[in-house]
């Protein structure tokens, strides 16, 4: 047995005391939450709005990582193209707070397919391109001889926004070359980290 505190529609706010160390909030004589020494937890069928979690964070509570996203794919992207195209490759997120920032990380690999090639890697948010202009977030250059390397590329962002929204990687090639990325079934792999402002 808990402590039951009923919005009742008839009588008010109703309590129930007890010993048992614990408050079991209700409304219309429906549970809600019960609330002990390991913190709230929902009634079933009962959730916690995102809306609750927005506004000012109680000091110490900056920087926490509040939710995880991650895509993985096995499939291929080539472009021959010299501006920044997408590979299709991309993962969405929906922040809780404008305030909050998106840790972006990928990881894979790319290929020159030729020598005295330049492949080039950036992160989009929509249709904005996080990146340099030019070389983006990860450049892969070769002086004479085709170059298969690892592709990493990490970004801060502040998206300002509770709506979905969706990261996707481009490629472009820097001398005419065929850039290709997550060939021969290598995962190529988005994570993105809800962090408190």
């Amino acid at each position: 047995m808990a402590v039951t505190i009923n919005a009742d529609t008839s009588n008010g706010l109703v309590m129930t005391p007890d010993t048992s160390g614990e408050i079991k909030l209700q409304s219309a004589g429906a549970d809600i939450a019960t609330v002990n020494s390991s913190g709230i937890t929902m009634a079933a069928g009962k959730t916690l709005p995102a809306s609750a979690l927005t506004g000012s964070l109680p000091a110490g509570m900056g920087g926490k990582i509040l939710q995880v996203v991650n895509s993985t794919t096995t499939s291929g992207a080539s472009t021959t193209s010299s501006s920044f195209v997408t590979t299709g490759k991309s993962a969405s997120i929906t922040p809780s707070s404008t305030s909050n920032t998106i840790l972006i990380l990928v990881n894979g690999h790319y290929d020159t397919s030729a020598g005295n090639a330049q492949s080039h890697c950036t992160i989009y948010r929509g249709a904005t391109n996080l990146g340099n202009a030019t070389y983006g977030l990860s450049s892969l250059f070769d002086g004479g001889d085709r170059t298969i390397g690892g592709m990493a590329m990490m970004y801060l962002d502040s998206p300002s926004t509770t709506s979905s929204t969706t990261y996707t990687i481009y490629i472009k090639s820097g001398a005419g070359n065929s850039t290709v990325i997550g060939m021969q079934g290598v995962p190529t792999t988005i994570t993105l980290l809800e962090v408190a402002g």
